[in-house]
């Protein structure tokens, strides 16, 4: 069975008067403090601001790859420190602007999570399992022995999306997903989110693109302060 039919609890995540601080040349730079955030299960929630306002810092902060950031955050209600930072990654899972793909055919890169040595909190999936999650986002007429690297910039994003997809994140970080993305494809990658959020899984994600339609709320990054303005 594929990832969008699957129905999951739904998520919450909630950030409290979070701080990073990044390196610089006089010493740490801080970058934002005081940030307070919550996404609830099935919402997704957009992020803009100036370029270098510290949106990416913001995901990886939530992500927990900041190791010094403060702050406080919950995941449906359970502190972060009650989960290990291992699972916290698999349960709040980061997709970058720029995702990795290896240099292998389309179902080593789905699969890629489970070849790697980390808490997995969902099986395997078959290669039905991986045709179905493809056919769901425009891909089905792609072998999953094609080279991944042969894909277009447009079919790679998607590849990438469905890869972390497959794990059953509760909550999505998504790094300005369709930026560079045709018409097309950011339409099928909207798609598939709308599907994804269907389940329960909460979204967040940095966006400069028109609006698409989908952000429940929208939440602006600017000059270290967090503010919610109209979607």
């Amino acid at each position: 069975m594929a990832f969008m039919d699957d129905v999951t609890v739904p998520a919450r995540l909630e950030a409290r008067n979070l701080t990073a601080s990044l390196p610089g040349d006089g010493g740490p730079v801080r970058v934002f403090a005081g940030v307070s955030l919550h996404v609830a299960g099935g919402e997704i929630v957009d992020i803009a601001g100036p370029s270098g306002g510290g949106k990416t810092t913001l995901l990886r902060a939530l992500a927990r790859l900041l190791p010094d950031a403060g702050g406080a955050m919950l995941l449906d209600g359970e502190p972060s420190a009650a989960i290990s930072a291992q699972r916290w990654r698999s349960l709040v899972a980061l997709l970058p602007q720029k995702p990795a793909i290896a240099p292998a055919d389309l179902a080593t890169n789905l699969t890629l999570p489970w070849q790697l040595k980390v808490e997995r909190v969902s099986p395997r999936p078959t290669a039905s399992d991986l045709e179905e999650a493809l056919a769901e986002v425009g891909l089905d007429s792609i072998p999953l022995d094609r080279d991944a690297l042969r894909l277009s910039v447009g079919q790679q994003a998607r590849v990438a999306l469905l890869r972390v997809l497959l794990t059953k994140p509760l909550v999505l970080l998504l790094d300005e997903p369709d930026a560079a993305l045709d018409p097309e494809s950011a339409d099928a990658l909207a798609l598939a989110l709308t599907r994804v959020a269907a389940t329960g899984t909460g979204i967040l994600r940095v966006r400069h693109r028109t609006s698409d339609g989908l952000a429940a709320r929208r939440l602006v990054l600017d000059s270290g302060v967090l503010t919610e303005v109209q979607p």
